[in-house]
């Protein structure tokens, strides 16, 4: 049984019987297991206070209630938990990712629970459109539910499983405002003066602002990645579907907090028991970091946004910004492209409401 070892305020301690194990989501969980009792999974952060008291109390044995068991697997034929189940078996869900199919498979069970026993054949758009509004203050996940309903109908019509798509002429909802948080170059300052050059944080942010990649490919990005100064790897979004593989420059700002910083052997970035991160696990841990620093309201996917602005304002074009990124249309590329272009025009333009620069008060305007 391996001994894992953390720090507290008198040094450091020996940790027995925790062990990791990586569920078929490629997700790591922490666990107490010891001879002759049930396994006991720790929720809190590896290294924290938190995991340490959570560790005590479990070794003591006041553990939480187990929790409910998985949603029941055979569904009568006929009804939605039915044909989720002909889904979940289909060459098209098998081509998805492992964390497309959790998310979507989290989705439709959750429906699954209310209205699995139902007939999916009866399903109509406004009891999608229904469902869909019970959720209007939270459109992101509204919209990954409409999203769901789409491809298993999709698949239903395409196997002469149903006649019609209830789901197909429902809209998304709009999101409100632009998404997640851009950061500002003084929010990136002010980050770095917090975790300075050397710490796990700061390669973290590196690593995110100076490849412009998703935080579920910095996650698997490590040395083997690297050769002659240039990062090659293929993006783990549509991997299994339409991959694409990009080649990006190490730019000296990346190099130099690379050389300063202890990294791990296959990834750059690891956890406390030296593991590579899981996507969803570096997301929260990159959360805490930014609280720490005072920026709780950034978050790892606004590192990206503003990697993007950034190129754009310093005069990357559409095509350019795609090499960079891994998007595959110009719709991405060209919100961040007309952003730049606004921001220019309007330097050069704002001119021309000087007094100094023409109009009122300055030179008289030429007759049109």
């Amino acid at each position: 049984m391996p001994t894992f070892r953390m720090r507290d305020g008198s040094g450091s301690i020996r940790l027995k019987h925790v062990i990791e194990d990586t569920d078929r989501h490629g997700n790591v969980r922490v666990y107490l297991r010891r001879p002759g009792h049930l396994k006991v999974r720790l929720r809190s952060q590896p290294g924290t206070e938190d995991f340490l008291a959570e560790y005590r109390a479990a070794m003591i044995g006041a553990t939480p209630s187990a929790p409910a068991g998985p949603l029941e697997r055979r569904g009568s034929r006929g009804s939605f938990k039915w044909l989720c189940e002909q889904y979940y078996v289909s060459a098209e869900y098998q081509r998805l990712s492992s964390r497309t199919k959790y998310v979507r498979r989290g989705i439709l069970d959750r429906i699954c629970e209310k209205s699995g026993s139902k007939p999916y054949a009866l399903m109509e758009p406004r009891h999608v459109r229904r469902m869909r509004d019970e959720m209007a203050d939270r459109p992101e996940a509204a919209n990954g539910f409409v999203k769901a309903l789409r491809q298993v109908y999709a698949f239903a019509v395409e196997y002469e499983l149903a006649q019609r798509n209830p789901a197909r002429d429902v809209p998304y909802l709009k999101a409100k405002g632009d998404g997640f948080h851009s950061w500002t170059m003084e929010e990136v300052r002010q980050f770095e003066d917090h975790h300075p050059i050397g710490s796990k944080p700061r390669l973290a942010l590196a690593l995110m602002l100076y490849t412009g990649q998703r935080r579920s490919d910095i996650v698997r990005l490590g040395p083997q990645h690297i050769k002659d100064g240039w990062i090659t790897l293929t993006q783990a979004k549509n991997r299994d579907r339409k991959p694409v593989t990009l080649s990006i420059p190490v730019l000296p700002e990346l190099k130099a907090v690379l050389d300063a910083t202890p990294t791990g052997n296959l990834a750059f970035l690891v956890t406390a028991f030296g593991k590579p991160f899981t996507s969803n696990g570096f997301g929260n841990w990159f959360r805490k970091q930014c609280d720490e620093a005072g920026l709780k309201h950034c978050s790892a996917h606004g590192l990206r946004k503003a990697g993007a602005a950034l190129a754009a304002e310093n005069g990357a074009t559409e095509r350019q910004l795609m090499a960079i990124f891994g998007w595959t249309t110009m719709k991405e590329a060209s919100r961040y492209t007309r952003a730049a272009r606004q921001k220019v025009l309007a330097a050069s333009g704002m001119k021309l409401l000087s007094r100094g620069g023409g109009g009122p008060g300055g030179v008289e305007p030429k007759e049109i």
